[in-house]
């Protein structure tokens, strides 16, 4: 199923999927807030970090968001993943806060 997926978050996904770590940090506002495994991390610098450390770690990543909620100023997207990660194949729910055409807030949950 194909999801109709804000361009900022649409962008998300596919720098996520396909691009380099200075792609994915240009979705997100310069003081943005990403929140994964228990880790918290602000500002394009530590998100561009982020990217390299987790396509290192893993390698490359399939993301397939199949829905897309949005309450109380919050947009969740939820995603089937697969890679070479633990736990492969997983469901997803991303949870962004936007600001204007970009992504202010991230959190990743199961």
């Amino acid at each position: 199923m194909t999801v109709k997926l804000p361009k900022s978050i649409e962008a998300y996904f596919a720098a996520e999927h396909d691009g380099g770590p200075d792609e994915l940090a240009a979705a997100f506002t310069e003081q943005a807030i990403v929140k994964d495994a228990g880790e918290s991390l602000v500002g394009h610098e530590a998100i561009r970090q982020w990217k390299v450390e987790y396509t290192q770690k893993y390698g490359p990543v399939k993301t397939e968001p199949f829905s897309i909620t949005t309450e109380a100023g919050k947009t969740q997207v939820t995603a089937h993943v697969t890679g070479d990660f633990p736990g492969s194949p997983v469901d997803l729910r991303y949870f962004f806060v936007l600001a204007g055409d970009k992504i202010a807030e991230l959190e990743i949950t199961v």
